[in-house]
């Protein structure tokens, strides 16, 4: 309202330009939360690893045996005081697993001593979303193969990579960022079975994978962002052709 004021704009006109209701401006709740907020600050105090739905839970059993209106009290009202006066416990952050061989540098001396590969993902013209495996070999910059689906499992991963190790001979090392396809355990003992040692970039450093970062980009502006995908067949059709092509360099 202070910017109407300042402008001279009558309420109606106000409101008609942030699109709000004209009878929103002397709307006044007319629950009163003192009594239920008290209530939660006990329970809270008393139970303090207690989320809004367990004090929910209190809240109507104690309602039900006393015969109170507390027994019909909504989930969504408690959750709003808990959120507002700072009862609703924080949601504990999982820590990200961190891959092997971080921190240990490698570069590639000669064809098949270093791969890389990431992901990149697309989506179908109907909406379903596409995900693209890239593996490349860093001395050649060529890259070995584009796998696309719509959902790939480290397991899926560990075929493809079994597949080209009987093409092109097995790598010395494989470089990855630590997503939980790259880092999951059945995957790291089929890579050490074949000899293969893992080397697994530090978390948000991108540049560390640079080669096969630099080949998705080459991908995503020559094909992925010029083709409209129907399906998973056509867009692995039409990225058929970016496999075995070496990497623009950098100018």
């Amino acid at each position: 309202m202070a910017f109407a004021g300042l402008r001279k704009l009558s309420a109606s006109c106000a409101c008609e330009l942030v699109n709000v209701s004209r009878r929103r401006l002397g709307y006044v709740a007319r629950k009163n939360d003192a009594a239920l907020l008290t209530r939660l600050k006990e329970l809270a105090a008393k139970f303090p690893r207690f989320g809004y739905r367990r004090l929910h839970a209190m809240l109507k059993r104690e309602g039900r045996a006393e015969g109170k209106a507390s027994a019909r009290i909504n989930l969504k009202r408690v959750r709003r005081l808990c959120r507002l006066h700072g009862l609703k416990l924080s949601r504990k952050v999982r820590r990200k697993r961190r891959g092997i061989g971080i921190g240990v540098p490698c570069r590639a001396e000669y064809p098949n001593h270093v791969w890389a590969y990431d992901f990149v993902f697309d989506q179908c013209e109907n909406g379903r979303k596409l995900k693209v495996l890239t593996i490349t070999d860093e001395f050649t910059r060529v890259c070995l193969e584009i796998e696309v689906e719509h959902r790939m499992t480290s397991a899926q991963v560990g075929r493809t990579l079994l597949r080209l190790f009987a093409e092109h001979g097995t790598p010395t090392y494989l470089r990855s960022d630590n997503g939980p396809e790259f880092i999951a355990k059945a995957l790291m003992r089929m890579l050490k079975i074949q000899g293969v040692e893992c080397r697994h970039i530090e978390p948000g450093s991108p540049w560390q994978n640079g080669v096969d970062e630099r080949f998705n980009g080459s991908y995503r502006d020559e094909c992925a962002n010029l083709e409209t995908f129907y399906n998973r067949d056509h867009a692995r059709a039409l990225s058929l052709g970016h496999t075995t092509r070496p990497i623009r360099q950098a100018r």
